[in-house]
């Protein structure tokens, strides 16, 4: 049978992208149509290489091309990606700033920003990460860089900082450049020049995903960072106790706050039971359970799941190679699946920014 582009552009015009509410036709995802007889092929351009929901779409249009045109279609469907992004984020060829805070320390904020920045890597992005944690960066530890010291090169006669690259991402920490035996005794201009310097004297070349490590509470750095780069948004880091919870919330707020307004991207509820290695199917809620997606709820934010408290993950960030690179099959799985969910909400968030704006124009 004979077919028309127009009659392939029609019949995917019924495929709506489930988080943007929009068909892909009119979102532009349609790309590449190729029809030679009865074969038909075309690409989805998705808006992160970790959507989650990849499979569901392809299906979607196959199924569309056999109800709305015929079933004796042979279909060859190229899934990709081309992230998106809202704004011009300050960094040059950075597309999207993700910052990772909690409202108190000891929640294990630094092992879920590292691990995090390392699954969407494994999920084909390119993906940086700012250790923004001045007085106690621990990215060098866990990428087993102790010692290690950035290059820097002359790119059009300013001094550039060639972030390191290890398992696939880019990284900077102040960590690089000071004595790891001696502590950071700077008032706040000397801390906020020096963030700033991480993000703007560096050559990060083209990045989807800048993920930032902030320090504890909500202090001058996290000023610093939202007011002076526009961050795509924030994941938070809590554990299941009602301190945490109390602590979060205060960090919640601040992003919120009407100066900063950051989109919180969700919350991630870390050390949220134990399970024993012996006793892989047992879960120990020793914290108290269901605090993070509790909180969540009351605050109409998204839910990006449980980690939960396994040796392996703090020996592995000791070891200088993060959990999410080796061959855990569950804890592989949790943080490549956090990874996604945050990609997701990123382009949700784009789209709703997009949408407002184009509003605004018109």
């Amino acid at each position: 049978m004979s077919i028309t582009k127009e009659q392939v552009l029609q019949a995917l015009g019924n495929v709506e992208e489930p988080d943007l509410k929009k068909d892909l036709v009119t979102l532009n995802m349609i790309q590449d149509i190729v029809i030679e007889g009865n074969n038909l092929s075309f690409s989805v351009i998705l808006t992160t290489p970790a959507c989650p929901l990849k499979a569901l779409i392809e299906n979607a249009c196959r199924n569309a091309i056999a109800y709305f045109i015929s079933k004796d279609i042979v279909v060859t469907v190229n899934m990709t990606s081309r992230v998106t992004s809202q704004k011009n984020t300050g960094v040059p060829n950075v597309k999207n700033i993700i910052a990772v805070a909690s409202g108190k320390g000891g929640v294990g904020k630094s092992t879920v920003a590292v691990n995090l920045a390392l699954g969407l890597a494994a999920s084909g992005a390119k993906v940086g990460l700012i250790d923004a944690d001045i007085y106690g960066p621990s990215i060098p530890i866990m990428f087993g860089l102790e010692g290690a010291r950035p290059k820097a090169s002359e790119v059009d006669g300013k001094t550039r900082i060639e972030p390191i690259e290890k398992y696939g991402i880019k990284l900077l920490s102040i960590g690089f450049f000071t004595d790891p035996n001696q502590p950071v005794p700077w008032r706040g201009p000397m801390v906020s020049t020096a963030v700033k310097q991480l993000f703007n004297d560096a050559d990060w070349g083209e990045l989807d995903y800048l993920v930032v490590d902030l320090p504890p509470g909500t202090g001058d750095i996290h000023i610093t960072i939202t007011q002076t780069f526009p961050v795509t948004g924030a994941v938070i880091v809590t554990t299941p106790q009602n301190v945490a919870l109390a602590d979060a919330k205060k960090g919640i707020g601040m992003f919120m706050m009407e100066a900063i307004n950051v989109p919180i991207l969700g919350i991630v509820e870390n050390m949220a039971y134990f399970t024993p290695a012996e006793l892989p199917e047992n879960k120990y809620y020793i914290f108290g359970q269901g605090g993070g997606s509790k909180l969540a709820a009351q605050l109409d934010v998204p839910f990006l799941g449980e980690i939960p408290l396994v040796k392996s993950i703090s020996d592995s960030g000791d070891a200088g190679m993060p959990i999410v690179l080796k061959d855990d099959g569950v804890m592989r799985a949790a943080f490549i699946e956090m990874g996604k969910k945050v990609a997701q909400q990123v382009s949700i968030s784009n789209a709703k920014a997009t949408l407002a704006q184009n509003v605004v124009n018109n």
